[in-house]
């Protein structure tokens, strides 16, 4: 086969790479293509990778956003001219959706999201399939009409935190509390207004805060997933980071309402150390839990890897 994955944030370089390795270690080409933003081009020399870059994050305004995805989708359109993949995969990549769609190619979607609904629409009923996982809702499925649907026991997070190496040591002093800025361009959090900044002021009467910005161009790259394992306490008003540090047995706070979704309930429900809080209840909550490390490796071992099905499922295309 050959497949394509196109990876538009850091999470979908990570989750792509687990793919990616997947497929060749089976004999299959794999063209990676990703686009220019904070995190991604980082995180490929990281994870290994060497994504062909096509395009860039414009979240300026709408006008941007349309015209550089429009952008995207005709470039990739010419890249796969003459030579069209077999089969194209992403995690809610709105240009792969609508290149593969329109060329005729299978496509295999991950989504777990359910508050991105511009993102929805415009990617999920292309899908022939979509492996998500069991958290997620029929109601919330059937809402966007996918072809098939395959659900698996665990999050996409399972996917590189399985065999995730944690760092050696982070570099910053204990106790370590990561904290991770609010998703503020994405179209979904675009009314939402983060108070990660004053928590940051809270936290630091019990700790060394680290605070993890999205959009600045000052600092150098931090590999997150890697980070928390070391850190005593993770703090997110979004899910991907608290779900990295939860799977690794971190106590992670989550204080957004947009974080509070059905895959951060269900491994709460699990048992993994994954907690919802208000703004202003959080330096109780973070005094009550900093430091105190889960043994989740049961809990890990029990979840299916997503991977094994998306290449299942692919072969099968």
């Amino acid at each position: 086969m050959r497949v394509w994955y196109d990876a538009c944030t850091g999470k979908h370089i990570r989750y792509g790479s687990a793919i990616a390795k997947r497929f060749r270690k089976a004999g299959h080409e794999v063209v990676f293509t990703t686009r220019e933003h904070p995190d991604t081009l980082a995180l490929s020399h990281i994870v290994g990778e060497n994504p062909i870059v096509v395009g860039k994050y414009q979240p300026a305004t709408l006008f941007s956003r349309l015209e550089e995805s429009a952008m995207r989708v005709t470039k990739f359109s010419k890249m796969f001219r003459d030579n069209p993949p077999t089969i194209a995969i992403s995690h809610q990549s709105v240009e792969l959706c609508r290149t593969a769609f329109g060329l005729g190619i299978p496509i295999i979607l991950t989504a777990d999201t359910p508050h991105a609904k511009a993102v929805n629409k415009l990617t999920i009923p292309f899908a022939h399939t979509l492996v998500v996982s069991e958290a997620l809702s029929n109601r919330f499925l059937k809402k966007y009409t996918p072809e098939n649907i395959v659900k698996f026991k665990g999050v996409d997070e399972v996917a590189w935190v399985k065999n995730l190496k944690p760092l050696k040591g982070s570099g910053f002093e204990k106790p370590l509390i990561v904290v991770r800025e609010l998703e503020i361009k994405a179209s979904y959090a675009l009314e939402t207004a983060d108070s990660t900044l004053e928590i940051v002021k809270r936290l630091e009467a019990i700790g060394n805060v680290l605070l993890l910005k999205r959009y600045s161009q000052e600092k150098e790259f931090v590999d997150s997933a890697r980070l928390v394992a070391n850190a005593d306490l993770v703090v997110s008003a979004g899910g991907t980071i608290a779900r990295e540090a939860a799977l690794q047995g971190v106590p992670s706070i989550i204080i957004s309402k947009l974080g509070r979704t059905s895959v951060n309930t269900y491994l709460a429900e699990k048992g993994f150390p994954i907690f919802m809080s208000e703004p202003k209840n959080v330096l109780s909550l973070a005094e009550d839990h900093l430091g105190k490390k889960f043994d989740v490796s049961a809990e890990l071992a029990d979840l299916e890897n997503p991977v094994d099905i998306i290449v299942k499922t692919a072969r099968e295309l």
